[in-house]
């Protein structure tokens, strides 16, 4: 299955529209590279996408979105699984470890409002599910409601445009993927608002002894070493899914920037930004986190 004679190569994915285009990049980068390998997606619902009257952090986190996915990896029913990275559990598989992260699309999250509105309705409450965009929102937008929404992105702007919410904060890489750049109202800037660890970047997850030559041109060197800062951050602050902690890299040349923030009592935040070489990602983050809890 992992040789660069493999006739058939099958990809994991969640079965939502945005995790298929997703995973539908990669099919289309090993076809048009490797015309000798025969590529399908394998589309399946996790126990994430199925339970949506909760909270993350109160059925499992994370690991719900991957699990189903390892386990067809496990069983042979799969070659590669694609995720976005910010949903991936903080500690790797190390049965399934991650093969290697795609360029990054745009990092940052996105403020939708309802169709045909012009300026955020802060009457209504403000639609997000991420506790670090929750913490994050009162500072932009002072005495803000913030409720919360579950769902596929579609699924959430049939809520919004139906009048459930004022706007919607959502990742603006998930947006461009589906082609609904035309719904983002303006974008947060990490001196705003610092994204999630790994947004905007995919993960291909795959068996330890799958031939990467493969995938080579797929990965992108910058988008690994903020993977590796950003995730090394909220790692060593003990931070799973439900964490509020962010985390964003900027990379220039050899040159990296960590900006990180955490909460604390009373709905302050701190932040913290630190600069180093990008090949000092993972010490990098590890050094950020210390340093927010002892300041």
């Amino acid at each position: 299955m992992n040789q660069i004679g493999t006739e058939q190569l099958r990809i994991g994915t969640r079965s939502s529209r945005l995790a298929c285009a997703q995973a539908e990049l990669l099919k289309q980068y090993l076809e048009s590279r490797h015309p000798h390998l025969r590529v399908s997606l394998v589309k399946m619902k996790t126990e994430g996408d199925r339970i949506l009257d909760k909270k993350l952090d109160e059925i499992g986190g994370k690991g719900l979105f991957v699990k189903e996915l390892d386990a067809a990896l496990a069983q042979g029913r799969t070659d590669l699984s694609v995720h976005s990275l910010k949903d991936m559990p903080f500690e790797e598989n190390a049965d399934y470890p991650i093969l290697g992260y795609s360029k990054r699309e745009i990092p940052f999250d996105a403020l939708v409002l309802r169709q045909g509105f012009a300026r955020i309705d802060l009457n209504q409450p403000i639609g997000t599910s991420s506790p670090r965009r929750s913490v994050q929102l009162p500072n932009i937008y002072p005495g803000c409601q913030i409720k919360s929404v579950r769902g596929n992105i579609l699924t959430r702007l049939e809520k919004l445009d139906r009048g459930e919410y004022g706007a919607l904060v959502l990742a603006a890489a998930g947006l461009v993927r589906l082609g609904l750049e035309n719904r983002i109202s303006r974008l947060f800037p990490a001196s705003e608002m610092i994204p999630a660890p790994g947004q905007g970047i995919l993960a291909v997850q795959g068996r330890r002894d799958f031939d990467k030559s493969l995938l080579e041109d797929f990965f992108d060197e910058n988008a690994k070493w903020q993977a590796l800062a950003e995730r090394s951050f909220v790692r060593a602050l003990g931070g799973g899914c439900a964490s509020p902690a962010a985390a964003y890299a900027e990379v220039n040349g050899d040159e990296m920037i960590l900006m990180g923030l955490v909460p604390c009592e009373g709905g302050a935040v701190k932040t913290v930004s630190r600069k180093g070489k990008k090949w000092e990602a993972v010490r990098l983050g590890a050094e950020s986190a210390n340093a927010c809890k002892i300041s």
